[in-house]
């Protein structure tokens, strides 16, 4: 492992402050899970590692006025994932945490770090992109909200700014008609990498009229892909097999996939066409507090 100088900042300012005086050459480290292996493999060589674990106040789980979930950089997935505010508020949330690698994992990783990880194939982003969350950020500055839908550049890339410090990630208010799920495929364990993840969100009324659409899909990309002019095709109509058919072809036409060990573009786009149509459908017909995995 490559010899870097290990700072233990005491609160969010005093990190931002120094990512802004040590540049390019500083690499934040939370939970670890990810900075870790990469630096025991050499992928990454910082002169500075800047420790998030020594500042309080950034691990907890709360609600605000609006109804929101506030939930601190700093909180591990396992707590997120067993916490009774979030199976409550956002409870497709708690159940995408819970097929998250595994519970070991969980325990360490944090929220801050999974999403500032930008990890093309992370399971968390397409829920919260769906959810319609927004993170906070803390530079010498001051505070930067930004939607998550933003927030995901490229691969393992992010719109924070060299000297930004992911501090809270705020889910808004999911009414009571919003129903959602959250569908991926893997072709190995189930504690492997996804080939492809949907988020599907639905509201409809009574009779099957789409009040409103979201559907998100991960891991076939560089960063979550959302094709509203899809999902636009929906709102104000019943939602019907054919209908349903038709955003999720459309999803599949605008969606350029990759390529990997686990699917070719080409199969990545059939995937596509196949999950994006039964998570809506599979949103339609449950109550959001039941996801499903598809393996081999």
């Amino acid at each position: 492992m490559a010899t870097f100088e290990l700072l233990e900042p005491r609160s969010a300012d005093e990190a931002a402050a120094l990512l802004a005086t040590h540049g390019e050459e500083a690499r934040i480290i939370a939970g670890g899970t990810a900075v870790v292996i990469m630096l025991r493999n050499r992928l990454i060589a910082p002169g500075f590692v800047v420790s998030l674990g020594a500042i309080p106040g950034l691990s907890y789980v709360t609600t605000a006025e609006d109804g929101s979930l506030r939930i601190g950089s700093m909180t591990t997935l396992r707590e997120v994932e067993l916490s009774p505010l979030v199976r409550r508020r956002c409870p497709t949330l708690a159940r995408t945490l819970q097929q998250v690698a595994n519970v070991r994992v969980r325990h360490a990783a944090t929220m801050g770090g999974n999403l500032s990880e930008a990890d093309y194939a992370s399971d968390p982003p397409c829920v919260l992109v769906a959810a319609r969350a927004r993170v906070m950020a803390r530079s010498p500055r001051g505070d930067r909200e930004i939607p998550l839908e933003d927030f995901f550049v490229g691969f393992y890339e992010t719109a924070l700014a060299p000297d930004e410090v992911l501090t809270e990630v705020i889910v808004p208010h999911q009414p009571e008609s919003l129903h959602s799920v959250y569908l991926k495929y893997v072709t190995r364990s189930t504690e492997d990498r996804p080939c492809i993840g949907v988020a599907a969100f639905v509201d409809a009324d009574a009779d099957g009229v789409c009040r409103d659409l979201r559907v998100v899909v991960g891991a076939v990309a560089e960063r979550p892909q959302e094709i509203k002019t899809a999902a636009q095709l929906a709102v104000g109509e019943r939602l019907t097999d054919q209908l349903i058919d038709e955003v999720a072809e459309g999803y599949a036409a605008a969606i350029e996939p990759l390529s990997d060990l686990r699917g070719s573009a080409w199969y990545r786009t059939q995937m596509v066409r196949v999950f994006v149509r039964d998570a809506i459908k599979e949103a339609l017909a449950k109550d959001g507090r039941q996801a499903a995995v598809a393996g081999s």
